[in-house]
C-alpha cells in the first residue's frame, strides 16, 4: 500500500472562526457521554440506598449504559451517513437530554435500569456523529489534529469532572435530592448544545435513496449484546453455563453479520457496514488497536478505583483527586500530539505507547513495593499512564480515519467506537478475573486488606503492560504518512 500523502503547509486554508465554535459544540456530546459513566460510578452507592436496590440492580444501572451504547454504535454511525451527521449529533442531544432526565427524575430502581438503556442507545447515536463531523469539517490534516487534539482534552476533562463532580454533588444533596442532580445536569448542557448545533455546525450532503440495512442492525446487536453482557456480568457470577453459551452463540451470530454485510457491500445494497473499509490498512490495523489498547484503559482504572477505595479506604471523592494529575497529563500531552505534523505521527503514537506502557508497569511496581502503600505513591506512575496514553489515543483517532471517505466516515467511526466498547469490556473481564484470582490468594496467604488489594492492583496494571506492548507492536502495521509538496 502507498504512503499517505498529505499537502504542505504553504496550501492550508485558513479555518473561518465558526468552525471552532461548531467544534466546541460538537465536544459537548462527548464530553457528557463521558463524564456520565464516570459520575455514576462515584454515585452508584448512594443511587443503591436512595432506590432501595439491590447490587445485581445496581450493576445494572452501571452495565446497562455501556452495553446499550456498545450493541447501537455501528447503527448510530451508519445513520449519520444516511440522515446526515449534523442532524443525528442534534437528535442525539435531545435523546441524551430526555433521557437524562427520566434517570434524574427515575421512581425504581427498574425505571432507572430501563432510563440508563435508553440513554446508552442515545448516547450511540450522538458519539459518532463526532469523529464524522470532524473529519468532514476539518478536511485539511493539521487543522484536524487539532481538534483531535481538542476532543481528548475534552475526555480528560470529563474524566475528572465525572469523579471529582460525582462527589461533590452526592455529598452536596442540594434540594435534599441526593445523587439525583448528577443525571439533571445533563439537561441544561444538552439544550445548549441543540440550540447552538444547527447555527455553528455545517451541514453535510446526503445521498438521497439510501436505507437502513435492517436486518444487519439486528444482527450486529444480537452478536453484540451476545459477546457483551456476559464479558460485563458474567465475572461477577462466577461464570454460569449461561455466560458461557452467549459468549459460544456470540461467534456464529457476529459471522453471520460478517458475511451478510459482505454480500451486500458486493451488491452495493446499502450494507451497514462497507467491509470494502476494510481495504484500508490504516483502518483495519487501527481497528485491531483499538480493540488491544481499550482494553487497558477502563480495567486499570477500575483495578485502581478498587484498590483507593476498597483497599486504602479513600472515598470515591479523594481518589479521584489522586488519579486527577493523569488526566491532567492526559490532557496536556494530548495539545501536544495536535501539533505534531502528520510525516511524524507515527512517531508520537509509538512514543506514547510505550510511555504509557511504563506508567503500568511502574505503577505495578510501586503497589508491590510500597509498604505500606499510599494512594499517592501511585502519582507518578499515573503521571507516565496519562502522558502515554494522551499522545496514542487521540493521533490514533485521527489515523485511522484519516483515509475514510466521506460516504462511510459514520460508519467507519461507529464501528472504530464499537472495538473501544468492545475492547474495554474484554479488558475489564479479563483484568478482573486476575484481580479477583490474585485477591483471593492473598487474602489466603494472610495478607491484610490493603497489601492483598495491592496485590490484586499489580496484576491488573501488569495486563495493562503487557496489551499496551501488544499495541506498539501493532503500531508498525500501520501506513507511513508522508508530507507531500515540502
Amino acid at each position: 500500500m502507498t504512503d499517505v500523502t498529505y499537502p504542505a503547509a504553504a496550501e492550508r486554508p485558513a479555518i473561518p472562526a465558526r468552525l471552532w465554535l461548531g467544534l466546541a459544540v460538537m465536544l459537548l456530546g462527548p464530553f457528557m457521554t463521558v463524564m456520565d459513566v464516570m459520575i455514576v460510578n462515584v454515585a452508584i452507592p448512594s443511587i443503591r440506598l436512595g432506590l432501595g436496590a439491590s447490587y445485581a440492580e445496581a450493576e445494572l444501572v452501571v452495565a446497562g449504559y455501556s452495553l446499550a451504547y456498545a450493541v447501537a454504535l455501528i447503527t448510530g454511525g451508519r445513520l449519520g451517513d444516511l440522515r446526515g451527521r449534523r442532524r443525528m449529533f442534534v437528535a442525539g442531544l435531545l435523546a441524551f437530554t430526555l433521557t437524562s432526565a427520566l434517570c434524574g427524575l427515575a421512581p425504581t430502581a427498574g425505571t432507572l435500569i430501563l432510563a440508563r438503556l435508553l440513554q446508552g442507545v442515545a448516547a450511540a447515536m450522538l458519539f459518532p456523529q463526532v469523529f464524522a463531523l470532524i473529519r468532514v469539517t476539518f478536511p485539511e490534516p493539521q487543522a484536524c489534529a487539532k481538534a483531535f487534539a481538542a476532543l481528548g482534552v475534552v475526555l480528560g476533562l470529563a474524566a475528572v469532572a465525572g469523579q471529582v463532580l460525582g462527589g461533590i454533588l452526592v455529598a452536596a444533596d442540594l434540594w435534599g435530592l441526593s445523587w439525583r442532580p448528577i443525571f439533571l445536569l445533563n439537561i441544561p448542557i444538552g439544550l445548549l448544545a441543540a440550540l447552538a448545533a444547527p447555527r455553528l455546525i455545517p451541514a453535510d450532503v446526503v445521498r438521497p435513496g439510501q436505507r437502513l440495512d435492517l436486518a444487519g442492525v439486528a444482527l450486529s446487536a444480537l452478536g453484540l449484546g451476545l459477546l457483551l453482557y456476559p464479558l460485563v456480568e458474567g465475572r461477577e457470577a462466577g461464570w454460569p453455563g449461561w455466560s458461557l453459551a452467549m459468549l459460544a452463540a456470540a461467534v456464529p451470530v457476529l459471522a453471520g453479520f460478517a458475511l451478510h454485510q459482505h454480500v451486500r457491500s458486493r451488491r452495493g445494497a446499502f450494507p451497514l457496514l462497507q467491509t470494502a473499509l476494510f481495504r484500508d490498512r490504516a483502518f483495519a490495523v487501527g481497528v485491531l488497536l483499538a480493540l488491544v489498547f481499550y482494553s487497558t484503559l477502563n480495567s486499570v482504572y477500575l483495578a485502581y478505583a478498587f484498590l483507593a477505595q476498597l483497599g486504602l479506604g479513600r472515598s470515591a471523592l479523594a481518589a479521584g483527586l489522586v488519579f486527577s494529575p493523569a488526566a491532567m497529563s492526559f490532557m496536556v500531552a494530548s495539545i501536544a500530539a495536535g501539533r505534531v505534523a502528520p510525516d511524524h505521527r507515527r512517531a508520537v503514537l509509538m512514543a506514547g505507547a510505550a510511555i504509557a506502557a511504563l506508567g503500568e508497569f511502574v505503577a505495578a511496581a510501586t503497589a508491590l513495593v510500597g509498604a505500606p502503600l499510599q494512594a499517592e505513591a501511585l502519582i507518578p506512575a499515573l503521571l507516565l499512564l496519562g502522558t502515554g496514553q494522551g499522545l496514542l489515543m487521540t493521533p490514533l483517532l485521527n489515523t485511522v480515519l484519516g483515509g475514510i471517505r466521506d460516504g462511510d466516515i459514520g460508519s467507519a467511526s461507529g464501528m472504530l467506537s464499537t472495538m473501544q466498547q468492545v475492547g474495554g469490556a474484554f479488558g475489564v473481564a479479563v483484568a478482573g478475573i486476575l484481580f479477583a484470582a490474585v485477591l483471593d490468594g492473598a487474602r489466603a496467604a494472610g495478607l491484610g486488606e490493603a497489601a492483598a488489594y495491592a496485590r490484586a492492583f499489580a496484576a491488573a496494571a501488569g495486563y495493562g503492560g503487557l496489551a499496551t506492548l501488544v499495541t506498539l507492536g501493532l503500531l508498525f502495521a500501520l501506513p507511513k504518512i508522508a508530507p507531500r509538496g515540502g
